[in-house]
């Protein structure tokens, strides 16, 4: 800070340094202000809203566990299916709703024609939850 000398020589220079008592004087002010202002603005109005009784809806979507063996055979919830009975129930199942998920369990040695086609037929069908059922392998 600058200060005023006694001394007349130096008494025509000009003070360069910025004088920070009144900015900080502005600051307490404002800090002042803010700190009885504040909780003026936390005030809630109170209303009477009217109370809902609702049940959550738990519809979890059917799974349909599909599966295709070392040979190519196709199976429908453990039921031997054909490919194109397949396709009907895939076709029958996109209708309903929720669309049911469709976990695909595959062989390890079976071709993956097999497992396009069965793609295929259910994205055709419509279905869009399709997962890969795989099994853990045992160090």
């Amino acid at each position: 800070m600058a200060f005023a000398s006694f001394d007349s020589s130096r008494s025509s220079a000009l003070m360069s340094e910025i004088n920070m008592v009144p900015l900080i004087d502005v600051m307490l002010v404002l800090l002042v202000i803010f700190i009885v202002t504040a909780p003026l603005l936390t005030n809630t109005v109170k209303l009477d809203l009217p109370r809902a009784d609702a049940t959550a809806t738990n519809t979890r979507p059917d799974k349909i566990e599909f599966a295709i063996d070392a040979t190519g055979n196709l199976y429908w919830n453990s039921e031997p299916v054909s490919r194109v009975e397949a396709s009907r129930r895939f076709t029958d199942a996109a209708a309903r709703q929720p669309q049911p998920e469709v976990h695909l369990r595959a062989d390890r040695s079976v071709l993956y024609r097999h497992v396009a086609e069965t793609l295929a037929d259910a994205s055709k069908a419509g279905l869009s939850k399709i997962g890969f059922i795989s099994a853990r392998e045992d160090p």
